[in-house]
């Protein structure tokens, strides 16, 4: 295994840590899931980069360097819908079902139809509108985790109007960048299948 692809499988380790810090609560975790989940991005561009100039595309790297960004992204998103983060509505979660469902929808079909291209000898890659999607997806989510290292790891012995409305903020701008990010997951499924919606009628025996 090259350098690229061991770089694409760690990405699966920082989702394990990623989840444990979102998951417990302890002194600086939401900090150190910022930190975890920026390394992991880091290691994302960086085995694309080294693959492309040094050590070449492989297969395994054209399967396994989305789904390890697929995993690491629905970690973080099903964390957020337990999270609750505003105390002024302690009902809400951090980052509504509504929004993260339609992404993990989009992904796992994507990941189906990759599949199915592998079983007819076919690698389908990223396309521009794909690398859009991740690019917004990742920019909510690390957005989404700054917000909560701010609230509860530096801003935690502040109290009264201003911390509330710093909570309020945060919060619907959560939403929005998620909004936009679902938006966008969802057209760039949709010109994905579109483009390869062969894959879905193969040819017949009797055709071949």
């Amino acid at each position: 295994m090259n350098l690229p692809n061991k770089l694409t499988t760690s990405r699966f380790g920082f989702a394990l840590l990623l989840l444990l810090c979102l998951t417990f609560s302890f002194p600086g975790s939401k900090t150190l899931a910022l930190l975890l989940f920026l390394v992991a991005s880091a290691t994302d561009w960086l085995d694309g980069y080294l693959a492309r100039t040094k050590y070449g595309v492989t297969a395994f790297g054209k399967l396994m360097d989305p789904l390890a960004d697929k995993v690491l992204v629905t970690v973080a998103l099903v964390s957020f819908v337990e999270i609750r983060f505003d105390p002024g509505h302690p009902e809400s979660p951090l980052v509504p079902a509504l929004l993260v469902v339609p992404i993990l929808f989009r992904e796992f079909m994507v990941t189906g139809l990759r599949l199915l291209a592998v079983e007819q000898g076919q690698i389908l890659s990223a396309g521009p509108l794909g690398k859009w999607k991740t690019a917004l997806q990742m920019g909510a989510i690390i957005f989404t985790l700054f917000a909560l290292a701010l609230v509860e790891d530096w801003l935690p012995e502040m109290e009264g109007t201003t911390l509330t409305s710093i909570h309020f903020t945060l919060h619907w701008m959560i939403w929005g960048l998620m909004a936009g990010a679902a938006g966008m997951t969802l057209i760039s499924g949709w010109d994905y299948f579109s483009k390869n919606r062969s894959l879905l009628h193969p040819p017949s025996n009797e055709d071949s």
